[in-house]
């Protein structure tokens, strides 16, 4: 008999009348009354603790088990490792239930849930894929939902090529899922479809239910729309983009890390302009438990974000700071270096900046192609074109692609070092005829060798280009023109020899219209003056020398980095570093349904958040404005 006077049957009536109830408060006291008879009842224990759970008093039930420990022994394994889970404990939970000498089905449930959480998804996507063959009962929806939760962070953040696991469509977090995975792959406008079918499922599935008001659905549509706006953005639809995550910010769902990554996304949109707004929405990004919510890529991409804000904003220190916390957990990865040589060049420390850059590609060849390309950038800017070419010449994985080449040839000839441009041309042509003997793209890197030699009076360099291109194409005359022009200064027989190819006069004749081409436009009859030339009637490269010989040879290393050049315009715009700094918008995580079958397991869990991407996926922002009386631009 209690103290009281009450019996401890009648008390074990009045906690299974509560637990039925859903009243845990009221059972725990009674729970109390009955291990104040007996502290060591296990059962009584046992009620306690799953009491203490669905009240969410997670660190107290776990209290409980330990003080408890050895009369539980394993008969709160399952109950251990959720409490640990839910207070984001997850290396223990993990270690508790790989620990337990039975692994039953609620407790391969939440193993799923913590490897997802630990982005182990090709051993969750195992767990689940076990779970659904060797069940049958009524959670069998919210696990496919789960592995299609899955499959979805295996394509946006390992780029694993998509699975067919066959799994429905059926409910709009299924077909959510779906969308995200698509946007891994790329396909854009397919996940955009797929979000506008799980739109209208949503609002299928919440109408019928009287007590769910019209903000309600809206809420629950934030995800979906959060996702919507993202493929906009990457499609370059940022004014609708922008629209869509407004709408989701003023709807302030409950879900924080949501939030997090639709007002990062919008940080991205605003770059360098709107500030006060970014300054705002950063502060969504620093919500409690936020950290729990996302996966690693994307609190790297919003802390990249957090950095550029601060060097926008003309927080030196603290752009620095946060950077270099970037750096030191991912020293291999190229963008946190790249905010801080953008911060240095903005204070006008270009040689600090470039001794930055070659101090992280030595260290880290890997990774050093974009840091590279942002170190020949500096070079130019500081007026170093050889310097900056010799950095070129250095990336590998770039140098036979045709915008290198072209980089390479246009700054030689800036220089006027002709040997060199001739030497890249000669390397290329021995890359291509190695590996794609005969493609277009080897012919046409033949084509502009031999041009450019004769441009520059190399007829003779130009011989065996020209003989190469002729017995490609022996119908090409202009290239037989210009091939006996070339041997015409070396060996007149050659040339008197290969002139026997040309055709007669009667055949290049032959069905020409006279009158037609004397009345064309082209044959209109313009009488020669003895006038200056003017640059107009110049030929293109003529005009270029032209204008490079009137200049200074200080001016004229300058235009180099203005990419005001030929084909160096195209080189700069990949080259420029405040580009290759920013970082790109993160995407709301696929949706992941509760794991459990049982009393005590957690509720559905709020979709997570995934990169802007990208995804698997990286958006070219727009060049910068510049800003009137602005300082420390690039």
């Amino acid at each position: 008999m209690a103290n009281a006077g009450v019996s401890v049957p009648s008390l074990w009536t009045e906690v299974n009348r509560c637990g039925q109830n859903g009243d845990f408060t009221r059972a725990l006291k009674a729970l109390t009354k009955i291990l104040h008879e007996n502290r060591d009842d296990v059962t009584a224990l046992h009620c306690k603790i799953v009491c203490l759970i669905q009240n969410g008093t997670f660190k107290e039930a776990l209290n409980v088990m330990n003080t408890h420990s050895k009369v539980l022994g394993s008969e709160v394994v399952f109950e251990k490792a959720y409490c640990e889970y839910r207070l984001n404990r997850v290396e223990s939970a993990l270690k508790t239930i790989e620990g337990a000498t039975e692994q039953t089905d609620k407790l391969k449930e939440l193993y799923g849930q913590v490897l997802y959480r630990l982005e182990r998804y090709d051993d969750c996507k195992s767990v689940y894929t076990d779970l659904i063959r060797n069940s049958q009962d009524e959670y069998e929806e919210e696990r496919k939902t789960n592995l299609a939760a899955v499959v979805a962070s295996m394509s946006q953040w390992e780029n694993a090529p998509l699975e067919d696991l066959g799994l429905p469509e059926s409910t709009y977090e299924l077909c959510y899922n779906a969308a995200c995975a698509l946007i891994g792959q790329g396909q854009f406008t397919e996940a955009l479809n797929k979000l506008r079918q799980a739109e209208e499922l949503c609002r299928v599935s919440l109408a019928d239910d009287s007590d769910v008001t019209e903000e309600d659905i809206e809420s629950e549509l934030a995800v979906i729309h959060s996702q919507m706006a993202y493929i906009m953005q990457l499609q370059g639809r940022t004014d609708e983009a922008l629209q869509l995550y407004n709408q989701v910010i003023k709807l302030k769902p409950s879900d924080v890390g949501l939030l997090a990554v639709t007002a990062n996304n919008i940080i991205t949109i605003n770059r360098d302009q709107n500030v006060f707004d970014s300054k705002k929405k950063v502060k969504l990004t620093n919500a409690e438990g936020v950290e729990y919510k996302l996966a690693k890529k994307q609190l790297q991409a919003i802390d990249l974000n957090k950095a550029l804000l601060a060097m926008y904003t003309n927080q030196a220190d603290q752009c620095r700071k946060l950077s270099s916390s970037l750096q030191s957990q991912n020293p291999g990865h190229p963008r946190p270096v790249l905010i801080q040589v953008a911060q240095l060049c903005r204070e006008k420390q270009h040689s600090r900046a470039i001794e930055l850059l070659q101090q992280f590609s030595d260290q880290h060849p890997e990774s050093a192609s974009s840091i590279k390309l942002t170190m020949a950038q500096l070079y130019l800017v500081q007026g170093h074109v050889t310097k900056a070419c010799d950095v070129l010449r250095s990336i590998e994985e770039f140098r036979h692609k045709s915008g290198m080449i072209s980089a390479l040839v246009t700054m030689y000839s800036h220089e006027e070092d002709i040997d060199s441009a001739i030497d890249i041309f000669k390397q290329a042509i021995e890359h291509y005829q190695s590996e794609q003997p005969g493609s277009a793209a080897h012919l046409a890197l033949v084509r502009e060798a031999a041009n450019y030699k004769l441009k520059y009076g190399r007829k003779k360099e130009a011989i065996s280009d020209l003989e190469q291109l002729w017995k490609q194409n022996t119908n090409d005359i202009h290239t037989l023109a210009q091939l006996i022009s070339a041997y015409s200064l070396v060996d007149t027989d050659k040339a008197k020899s290969l002139s026997k190819h040309l055709p007669s006069a009667d055949t290049m004749a032959f069905n020409v219209d006279v009158d037609e081409l004397e009345n064309s436009h082209g044959a209109t009859y313009v009488r020669k003056k003895a006038a200056k030339v003017t640059g107009e009637n110049l030929p293109k490269e003529q005009g270029e020398r032209s204008y490079y010989r009137g200049k200074k040879k200080g001016k004229k290393k300058e235009q180099i980095g203005k990419g005001t050049q030929g084909a160096t315009a195209g080189a700069s715009a990949e080259l420029d570093a405040s580009k290759t700094a920013s970082s790109p918008p993160t995407s709301p995580r696929p949706g992941s349904a509760s794991g459990s079958s049982t009393a005590t397991a957690s509720n559905v869990v709020p979709p997570r958040q995934q990169k802007p991407a990208a995804s698997g996926a990286t958006r070219k922002k727009a060049p910068q404005k510049k800003k009137k009386g602005g300082k420390g631009g690039w």
